[in-house]
């Protein structure tokens, strides 16, 4: 079977162990099909202390302004952390995954009754109406796909012209020092990482070209003071890893009509 362009012939898949000094196997990250590896994270998904989630937080929400009466459709929503909070803000909001685990754990939550979560596989073009929403944004979903010309077209065709669509996703620099999305099973304590691209940010910026839509905010956030202070999380893995100081964690993007000269910012 494929799944996002990745062979997922295999329920798990797993990276060779490599040996420690004394023969033993020293457990390394398990690779997992992507759709597998998010319904397994689901039940802890909202307990972590996720630095790249609360660098990114605000800064989409202030890109994305007010959406009160606006049509949203949130693509890869997840557990539901920006669809729940811009029905809050007074949108009308469908949000879709394929991961049946994440979307039963956004469909538990306070607020959820006013989300229409859908269910969907990304990979098989988005089922909406051209122009159906005011805005699309996508949060932390595009290192899963390999396809990001299908992707960034889709979103495109289903905004309506005035609107614009709204990206983030983890900086291509941090998989060159091999971050990437991860997590610990707390049933066994095997670290596990849902299969994924390691797209470049010429990658984005040419995808979005050819899906005929113009850039008028493209950034890069590091991770700074702030955050760690707000993530004990963010704090000792940079206390760990000092190099990666200064390195590019956050990339975020925001995309409009080619017709449409709004202000850039």
């Amino acid at each position: 079977m494929m799944e996002n362009g990745l062979d997922m012939g295999h329920a798990r898949q797993h990276i060779d162990f490599p040996r420690s000094r004394d023969g033993s196997t020293v457990s390394e990250p398990q690779l997992m099909p992507t759709r597998e590896g998010y319904d397994l994270w689901a039940s802890i998904y909202d307990d972590q202390d996720n630095p790249l989630i609360a660098l990114e937080t605000t800064r989409v929400r202030g890109l994305l302004g007010d959406v009160h009466g606006l049509t949203v459709a949130d693509i890869g929503c997840g557990t539901g952390r920006h669809a729940l909070a811009m029905a809050e803000a007074g949108a009308t909001v469908i949000g879709v995954d394929f991961s049946a685990g994440m979307l039963a754990k956004a469909s538990a939550k306070a607020g959820a009754a006013a989300v229409r979560l859908v269910q969907h596989d990304l990979t098989r073009g988005l089922p909406f109406a051209s122009g159906t929403f005011d805005r699309v944004t996508c949060c932390l979903v595009l290192e899963h796909m390999v396809d990001l010309e299908g992707m960034l077209g889709e979103m495109a065709r289903i905004c309506q012209p005035e609107g614009f669509v709204l990206i983030s996703d983890l900086h291509p620099a941090m998989r060159l020092r091999g971050i990437q999305a991860q997590f610990t099973d707390p049933a066994t304590g095997q670290k596990i990482r849902p299969a994924s691209v390691a797209h470049q940010i010429s990658d984005y910026v040419m995808a979005a070209t050819r899906a005929g839509r113009r850039i008028d905010h493209l950034s890069e956030h590091m991770v700074d003071q702030e955050l760690l202070e707000r993530s004990p999380r963010a704090r000792k893995y940079w206390e760990e890893h000092k190099d990666y100081l200064g390195w590019p964690f956050l990339l975020l993007m925001r995309l409009r009509h080619q017709a449409n000269r709004g202000r850039v910012g």
